[in-house]
């Protein structure tokens, strides 16, 4: 009879342990990095100046017809040229103002602000 009762604690025991843990696991948010897009569309930049806590990957999306480039003047990022449909992207984990533009056509430009990170 006692060892039934031990049995029968350790249960409710173990099983207040899962459940906590459990409740735990889904109330605990996670700190992956956030992901913001920039559309390239009808020769612009969208949004033209975007503002990102640091740590945010950015991906700019090229949706014309004809190729873009995204490029930084002072060369922390550049990408190939991106033909319609393709992507390409970068983790800013500095703050900081990021300008850039298409290369190609350099009429084209945008800004990415990047903020000091939220601290978790």
């Amino acid at each position: 009879m006692i060892a039934s009762l031990r049995a029968v604690s350790l249960l409710l025991v173990t099983g207040r342990i899962f459940v906590c843990s459990v409740i735990m696991a889904i109330s605990t948010p996670t700190f992956a990095a956030e992901i913001r897009t920039v559309k390239i569309d009808m020769f612009a930049f969208g949004p033209r100046t975007l503002t990102v806590p640091a740590g945010t990957k950015v991906t700019w999306t090229n949706l014309d017809e004809e190729p873009h480039t995204v490029f930084s003047p002072n060369k922390s990022f550049r990408s190939d040229a991106l033909d319609t449909g393709e992507s390409f992207s970068f983790v800013f984990a500095r703050p900081g103002t990021y300008k850039y533009f298409c290369s190609i056509h350099p009429h084209m430009k945008g800004t990415v602000v990047v903020t000091p990170g939220s601290g978790g």
